[in-house]
């Protein structure tokens, strides 16, 4: 029934005053038993919430700042038709700030004996599973004067993942590869440790590369070309400590360390070298091995996705021990982890030497562009101050650099959007130097 009829039949029967006597009372109680009769009828018209059957169906992954939809599927076994309001909770990380709102409430009416579908729509802001909480339905009588309440828990998982937004890097970077795989007419002056043919020489060739057996049977100079290493293996490791919680912009650290080893892990399974992933601060928070290179990307995308930054210092000799396990020959081991001093001097340099004895080690960390930004700035004395810190801090991080790159280690420090690219770069160059 329409607002105005609701109110003007309220006005009609709230004008029939009828008295009934109270034993708690010495006198009598004005009661109006026509509406009160109205509004018994009324709730008791009002469809069951107990007896109403819901379902989910819909996405279970999204990738963090694209939609999920999730469908609730809602049935009115009952003889009464259902006239509800209807919640849809979910985690407050689920939505847009602002959106929940819009998001999760529904109005429906459902006849007696059919069914209806709602969707929800969420927009997750954090990466990890989020979990449906409870669907609560509010069911009224024709009238709308009463109504009935009741909650339902119906299970579903919605799985974040890493976002995964270097990808648009990746189609250059294979164009590089291939440049050093020699799939390309382009000229590729690098080498690798696998013979692959030989060519006239041109000037400019290392003379080194001469084959002069090759050159003594032929009327020219013939010289060997190489292939970069194909079938190594790449150990990524992700630090997920208490430096990796710290915010550069406007996502964690470590979630840009995601995003660089998911362009580096699609472009080494691509060149047909094996990827890992080890996450580790004091125990091991997530590891993929042994991974084809059609499912390692799948793979290590859903294991990141549950990676939270813990709120402790990274045990640098557990987390050296279960890297020296998970790769027990010559690897890779690209280490996405901090360059600030303490936890460098103090956890990394110390066991250091047992990484490098055994594999080539790569150190890649997320440079803070606030920063770089301070130490351009002037015009007044707090500016001038700010700079003067911004400074100091570059200068403890160039040093820190330093010390790794005299124990054979290659840095790569860039800001959250470059730092991706420059990982890609980094294992390229070693990839054309043959020292994978």
């Amino acid at each position: 029934m329409a607002p105005t009829g609701r109110a003007a039949l309220l006005a009609a029967l709230g004008s029939l005053p009828v008295g009934i006597w109270d034993p708690g009372w010495t006198g009598l109680l004005a009661v109006n038993a026509p509406l009160a009769l109205v509004c018994a009828c009324d709730y008791a018209l009002a469809a069951p919430v107990r007896r109403l059957r819901l379902t989910r169906s819909g996405d279970t992954t999204a990738r963090l700042g694209e939609p999920a939809d999730v469908t609730l599927t809602l049935t009115n076994p009952s003889s009464r038709p259902l006239r509800a309001h209807l919640r849809d909770a979910w985690p407050p990380s689920s939505w847009q700030p602002g959106t929940e709102t819009d998001g999760s409430r529904h109005r429906l009416t459902v006849p007696a004996g059919e069914r209806r579908r709602l969707t929800t729509r969420l927009r997750p802001t954090r990466r990890g599973d989020r979990q449906a909480d409870r669907v609560t339905i509010r069911s009224y009588g024709p009238l709308g004067l009463f109504s009935r309440q009741g909650t339902h828990r119906v299970p579903w998982t919605v799985r974040v993942l890493p976002p995964f937004t270097s990808r648009k890097h990746l189609p250059a970077k294979l164009a590089r590869l291939r440049e050093l795989d020699g799939r390309t007419s382009v000229l590729t002056r690098g080498e690798g440790t696998e013979f692959d043919s030989l060519r006239e020489y041109v000037p400019g060739d290392d003379t080194r590369s001469i084959d002069w057996r090759a050159t003594a049977r032929h009327s020219t100079v013939a010289v060997r070309t190489w292939r970069p290493e194909r079938d190594r293996h790449i150990l990524l490791v992700l630090d997920t400590g208490r430096t990796s919680a710290a915010r550069v912009g406007d996502i964690p650290r470590l979630d840009a360390a995601m995003d660089a080893a998911l362009l580096l892990a699609a472009l080494a399974s691509r060149a047909g070298d094996r990827v890992d992933l080890l996450a580790h601060d004091r125990r091991v928070r997530a590891l993929v091995q042994g991974r084809t290179a059609r499912d390692v990307l799948p793979s290590l995308v859903n294991a990141m996705a549950t990676v939270e930054p813990e709120l402790v210092e990274t045990d640098a000799r557990t987390l050296t021990a279960t890297a020296l396990r998970t790769a027990p020959r010559r690897s890779l081991v690209v280490l996405l982890t901090t360059l600030d001093a303490a936890p460098v001097e103090e956890g990394l340099l110390p066991v250091l030497p047992q990484l490098t004895q055994r594999h080539t080690v790569l150190v890649a960390s997320v440079a803070d562009p606030h920063i770089s930004r301070m130490a351009t700035a002037r015009g007044n004395t707090e500016a001038v101050y700010d700079a003067a810190a911004a400074a100091q801090a570059q200068s403890e991080r160039h040093h820190t650099a330093e010390q790794l790159r005299r124990h054979g280690v290659t840095v790569v420090d860039a800001p959250p959007d470059e730092l991706a690219p420059a990982l890609a770069d980094a294992y390229l160059a070693l990839k054309a130097a043959g020292r994978l």
